[in-house]
Formats: structure tokens, C-alpha cells, sequence
């Protein structure tokens, strides 16, 4: 009331002293400097110009000044980044899934080939599942070049060389370049899926319990006869198979999953807090915290290693990096990087950028 009071007193004065032109200047001044005293802002304080207008996210601290354009979201596919899933297959081609129409789009040097569909053979070595092959062997379905049946049992395929055939695989991976392979393998096993299914059928038509008594001691029987057939017990312990040379791990003693991805081309057993070659070699032990991460790279040199969990990269010199997904090995000529991406909201799209590792 004061304010409004002061400045009327003001204009009356000045009135009797200055000339039209003058009260009209001297009006816009004031007006304008009210307006700052009572709001705070100006006519083109870049808030008030700017108000109303989304502010874009800056990019991430993750992101680097050469990055790569992966898959821009806002060209013709409109894309929103929260609804896709991505990842990244051996040889470098990158597959992305939308979420609410279940299509596909594959990338591959810069070049994107999509929609496409779930059973669409390109999408083959991604891993997608297909529905005509939801109750078929797993590794058969992941790895088909590789393992087929023989009978009862598992052959594995590799180089012109057979393998097997096997009672049981337990695991399998293939490097990167194609050209070597691991398998924990059991040669023989007792009781397979198909006696399994022999068995329960058999014991749901029994009768009486004299008859599901005397099943019983006949499939204990056939079990008894197999591991003789199949040299014993030893040849129920799981073993390793691969065209690696002086390969020497037992599976057995030595707990652990095949790994491609831990090291570039390289086939490695992640055995839980440390890694081993197929040699035996432990070429890093991991510290405490880092045990149990989503991913896990070692460098050419097995000097330095980083562990990937739930968007943060964290290398062993504690050397964090944070707003990242999908890290990867890749090579470009001698040299080996780890790679990853970010989204970026400057370019509504999806980059990636290179570490040398």
C-alpha cells in the first residue's frame, strides 16, 4: 500500500515538471521497474521468456566426445528409449527390442534393418525365444550349428570334428571368433528326461502298490545296469570338452561357468570370486564387493579388470563411471576397448563410446 502510495505521489509531481513526451518515457521506466521490484524479473529475463518451455536433460557424465551414433530414437522409427531393451551379439551387431509392440530392430555398422518379428531367422544369434521352439533342449535351441541329438544323447559338432555323443551337457560357449569351443559335459546319466517320463507314465497306470513296488525295483534295476554300461561312476562326473589346446580344468573340482565375454575371444571360467583359464591359470582374483557383478572384462594383460552392475561401470582401481548400459569387448585393428552405451537427451538417441582396455 505504501509502494502504491509513494508512486502515485511521485507521477503527480513529475507531471507538473515534465513534458508529454517525457511522462510517456518516464511511464515505461516505471512501469518496468515496478515489475522488477514486485516479481523479481524483467521483460526479457531468459526465465520469464523461456517459462512454459521443457528444459532438456543434459547428457550424461559417462558420455565422451567421440561418441558413436548407435540408433537415433527421433528420426523415423519414434523410439522411446524407456521401452527398449538392448543387446549386443558376438560379432558387434546390436538388437533392439520395443517393449510395447514386441518388434525388433537390428543394427549393424550403421545400418538398421527392422521391425521384425519373434522366429525371424536374423534374430537367430541374439537368443531370441521363438514360440515353436519354447519346449525344445535349450542348448540345442542356442547353440544348433553345434549339438544335435543322437538317440538318447548329445553330439557336438565343431571344426569337421565330432564330439560325443553325451549323456548331459552342462554348459557350452564358443568364442567369439568361431573358432573354439568348451563344453562341461557328463558322458553318461542315469536317469534321463525321457526314462524319467517312462517312469512317472508307468507309475500312473499302476494299480496297486505291489505294482508300483515292483516298477521301482525294475527302473532301479536299468539304472544299475547303464552305469555299468557306462564305466561306473566315472563316467558320471561332469568333464571338459574343447579344441583348446592343453586344456586341463576339471570340472569336478574346479566350480564355474564358461564365459566368451569376460576376455575378447577368449572362453574363460568365471568361478566365482575369481577367473580361470582353461589351462588352470587364475589370471585375477576379484575383490570382496565386486563378487556376484552382472558382468565381468579383464584386459589383454589380466593387469586390470571392471565389473558392470546396474548401470555403473567400476574398474579395479575403483575408478567409477555411472549411466551406462550394455558394456561389451570389442576390437578395431590391433587394439582392444571396452565399450558401452548411454542415451543421450541432447540427440534423443542412443551412443556408444570406446575405452581402450
Amino acid at each position: 500500500m505504501k509502494k502504491s502510495l509513494f508512486l502515485s505521489l511521485a507521477l503527480i509531481l513529475l507531471y507538473t515538471n515534465l513534458s508529454y513526451g517525457q511522462i510517456g518515457g518516464f511511464l515505461k521506466k516505471a512501469a518496468k521497474s515496478v515489475t522488477k521490484e514486485v516479481t523479481g524479473k524483467t521483460d526479457n529475463n531468459p526465465a520469464v521468456s523461456q517459462a512454459g518451455k521443457s528444459e532438456v536433460k543434459p547428457d550424461p557424465a559417462c558420455a565422451c566426445e567421440q561418441a558413436e551414433l548407435v540408433l537415433d530414437l527421433g528420426g523415423s522409427l519414434k523410439l522411446d528409449f524407456k521401452e527398449l531393451t538392448l543387446s549386443v551379439a558376438d560379432d558387434g551387431s546390436i538388437l533392439a527390442k520395443d517393449q510395447t509392440t514386441n518388434e525388433y530392430y537390428i543394427i549393424n555398422e550403421g545400418l538398421t534393418k527392422g521391425p521384425l518379428h519373434e522366429g525371424d531367422p536374423a534374430l537367430a544369434k541374439f537368443d531370441v525365444p521363438s514360440d515353436d521352439k519354447a519346449n525344445t533342449d535349450y542348448f540345442i535351441q542356442k547353440f544348433k550349428p553345434y549339438i544335435a541329438r543322437s538317440g538318447e544323447k548329445y553330439l557336438i559338432t565343431f571344426g569337421g570334428k565330432s564330439y560325443g555323443p553325451y549323456g548331459q551337457i552342462n554348459d557350452f560357449s564358443v568364442s567369439k571368433a568361431k573358432d573354439k569351443f568348451a563344453a562341461k559335459v557328463i558322458e553318461n546319466v542315469i536317469n534321463t528326461a525321457d526314462d524319467g517320463k517312462k517312469m512317472e507314465e508307468a507309475m500312473k497306470n499302476a494299480k496297486t502298490d505291489q505294482e508300483k513296488m515292483d516298477l521301482a525295483m525294475k527302473f532301479s534295476q536299468q539304472m544299475q545296469h547303464k552305469m555299468i554300461q557306462g564305466g561306473g561312476a566315472q563316467g558320471m562326473l561332469p568333464k571338459l570338452v574343447t579344441n583348446i589346446p592343453n586344456a586341463a580344468v576339471n570340472p569336478s573340482t574346479t566350480q564355474g561357468n564358461l564365459n566368451n565375454s569376460i576376455k575378447y575371444d577368449e572362453i574363460l571360467l568365471n568361478s566365482y570370486n575369481k577367473v580361470v583359464d582353461l589351462q588352470g591359470e587364475i589370471l585375477i582374483t576379484l575383490k570382496p564387493e565386486f563378487i556376484g557383478a552382472q558382468s565381468l572384462f579383464v584386459n589383454a594383460s589380466n593387469t586390470k579388470y571392471a565389473i558392470y552392475n546396474y548401470g555403473n561401470l567400476v574398474f579395479s582401481d575403483d575408478k567409477t563411471m555411472s549411466e551406462l548400459f550394455n558394456p561389451h569387448l570389442v576390437k578395431a585393428g590391433e587394439n582392444i576397448y571396452l565399450a558401452y552405451m548411454y542415451y543421450s537427451p541432447k540427440r534423443n538417441a542412443i551412443m556408444q563410446c570406446r575405452i581402450p582396455f
